[in-house]
């Protein structure tokens, strides 16, 4: 019988082990590199590309689909902190179950997305909470950053994106949800009106001048933490950077830079 039906929602990794993660946004910005890679060996390759300094990353999809849980193996024997960016969506007892599945994998963020209402928010939060003072915290994705206006009128949104971020925003937080993913156009917005303590992440950061890729609302690194933003998620400007170690080393300084004069 799997661990999970043996024992519930309660974590079986061991608590030694893990890592207390920020939960409020007073110190330091974190860089997180996004491992959006297809293997196991595109992971090893990426890792040896990256400067020692770099503490936080995103394990997707991709990598996670197509590797499971042992895709986290070697980011822990590097005592990595790690965001789990798997944006669960169904109804409030399959997340919940989710949450507590991907917690017993030592990871420290977790994303589902808000829209999947107040009870789905809440069931992730309290699957979480069962892990106590090591529980992951859970991001609440509000819209995804490769969306724009004429997107939400597709699916049938009336009001304005800024709108829009702010309601899922507000509900998300209210529900439970330590943080946010969000553009970082509506960073600024989401500070001041949910105060210090959200997590607020940030996709989509791009160095200054580079190009935006498949992601329609970007700012760079140093304006998304004048903003306010907590961690900044950075993926093919580092890994398809000529140098990845020079290309992540420089979104660092422009971080602490930007740290300084906010």
């Amino acid at each position: 019988m799997p661990p999970s039906e043996k024992q519930g929602l309660e974590p079986t990794f061991p608590l030694w082990h893990a890592k207390k993660v920020m939960t409020n946004s007073t110190t330091a910005p974190q860089l997180i590199v996004a491992l959006d890679v297809p293997s196991k060996i595109a992971l090893s390759e990426a890792l040896k590309s990256l400067p020692p300094n770099i503490h936080w990353v995103k394990v997707g999809l991709e990598l996670f689909c197509a590797e499971g849980p042992k895709a986290l193996k070697p980011l822990h024997e590097r005592n990595m902190s790690i965001f789990l960016d798997l944006k669960l969506h169904d109804i409030p007892r399959t997340v919940e179950r989710g949450v507590a599945a991907a917690a017993q994998h030592n990871v420290q963020l977790i994303t589902i997305h808000a829209t999947g209402g107040r009870a789905m928010i809440e069931a992730a939060a309290a699957a979480a909470r069962k892990f106590g003072h090591q529980r992951p915290n859970i991001l609440a994705v509000t819209a995804l950053t490769s969306l724009q206006q004429s997107d939400l009128t597709d699916i049938g949104v009336a009001r304005a994106m800024k709108e829009h971020v702010r309601a899922l925003a507000k509900l998300a937080v209210d529900a439970g949800a330590d943080g946010l993913v969000c553009s970082p156009h509506e960073v600024a917005m989401l500070r001041e009106e949910l105060g210090p303590a959200p997590l607020l992440v940030t996709p989509g950061i791009r160095a200054a001048g580079e190009e935006k890729g498949d992601q329609k609302r970007t700012l760079s690194a140093e304006e998304a933490v004048r903003a306010g933003a907590t961690h900044l998620v950075v993926g093919r400007p580092i890994l398809e950077a000529k140098d990845p170690a020079q290309a992540a080393t420089r979104l660092l300084l422009e971080i602490q830079n930007a740290t300084k004069h906010r």
